[in-house]
């Protein structure tokens, strides 16, 4: 495994059959530090869920699982952060934001956070 990549999970969630809950338990399994980042506060695992836009450092990786039509207000904000990539989960795939990040030269996967953390493509 490489050095731990900080994930913002957006979109995140205490209801256990969420995938965004289940993103957030296997990645912090395999070691990775985990900001989450939800409607409402909560916790999930050891990882408190955040609420609005907080300042945030350090982030790698963006796990979205935000429907498409709630990712605009989030554009700026996810751009500031600076992330290294963004990974957009089944169901989250958006053109219009994934070509923003691509010109910030921030990598856009689209893929399942789970798939990639259980095949070590993570």
């Amino acid at each position: 495994m490489e050095e731990n990549k900080v994930t913002a999970v957006f979109g995140s969630s205490t209801k256990q059959m969420r995938y965004s809950n289940k993103a957030i338990n296997k990645l912090r399994q395999y070691g990775h530090s985990v900001v989450a980042l939800g409607l409402r506060e909560g916790v999930i695992a050891d990882v408190e869920i955040q609420t609005g836009q907080p300042e945030l450092e350090g982030i790698h990786t963006i796990s979205m699982y935000l429907g498409l039509q709630n990712q605009p207000e989030y554009y700026d904000y996810i751009r500031a952060l600076k992330p290294k990539r963004v990974i957009f989960n089944p169901g989250t795939e958006n053109s219009e934001f994934a070509n923003l990040l691509r010109n910030d030269q921030i990598e856009v996967v689209e893929y399942c956070t789970l798939v990639m953390l259980d095949s070590a493509m993570y």
